[in-house]
């Protein structure tokens, strides 16, 4: 079984990702640590984060090995890692990764931007997680001041909107709602009510 969840940044679709999987005993895929690997290693070797073909060279010879690197939650690391992922060559380099990680025994659930539109299209369940802009900047500011940056709600809001703007007008897969992908809006739940009701989508969905 093959589980896509999609939705943008800060709506809750890496914890629910984790926590369906872990019910469910699949193999989980946080997708956007494979284009802030791809961002920090940009980085680390001094290129431009806007420079294209450093980024896919980038991709091209990235070590699965590395995503455990806790420096890829970084926030810098992320704001560039939204840049990068808008370069159609890096998205190519890393399909075949993801591709192959949904096709493992057992199945497996993956959460990003583009996995029911273009990694898997063919997966048996798809979620698009979402929230409003006002509550995932909230979620996101609360999550950066217990880390202990000194940030204001507008600087989060803002910059969370830009993300969106990036992830939805970017020219190659653009986060999109799949046509028969079923909305879960998280905007009034909090993690467990959100859970619960991720489950119970996907058990009707498979008829459970």
């Amino acid at each position: 079984m093959i589980i896509a969840i999609d939705g943008p940044a800060a709506s809750g679709k890496g914890t629910l990702a984790r926590r369906i999987a872990a019910h469910y005993g699949l193999g989980y895929l946080d997708t956007g640590t494979l284009y802030r690997a791809v961002a920090r290693d940009l980085l680390a070797a001094g290129h431009d984060i806007r420079d294209e073909a450093a980024a896919i060279a980038a991709a091209r010879n990235l070590d699965p090995a590395s995503l455990d690197d806790p420096f890829l939650r970084d926030r810098g690391v992320g704001e560039a890692a939204s840049v990068v992922a808008g370069f159609a060559g890096v998205r190519e380099a890393l399909l075949a990764l993801q591709r192959r990680f949904a096709k493992r025994p057992g199945g497996a659930v993956l959460d990003g931007r583009d996995i029911a539109t273009v990694v898997c299209p063919e997966a048996d369940i798809k979620l698009f997680v979402t929230a409003s802009l006002e509550e995932r900047a909230r979620r996101r500011y609360h999550e950066l001041r217990a880390k202990g940056f000194e940030v204001t709600r507008e600087q989060v809001r803002d910059e969370i909107a830009e993300r969106d703007r990036r992830d939805r007008e970017r020219d190659t897969a653009p986060l999109k709602m799949a046509e028969d992908a079923r909305l879960l809006d998280t905007t009034d739940l909090d993690i467990d009510t959100a859970f619960k009701a991720a489950i119970a989508l996907i058990d009707e969905m498979i008829g459970r």
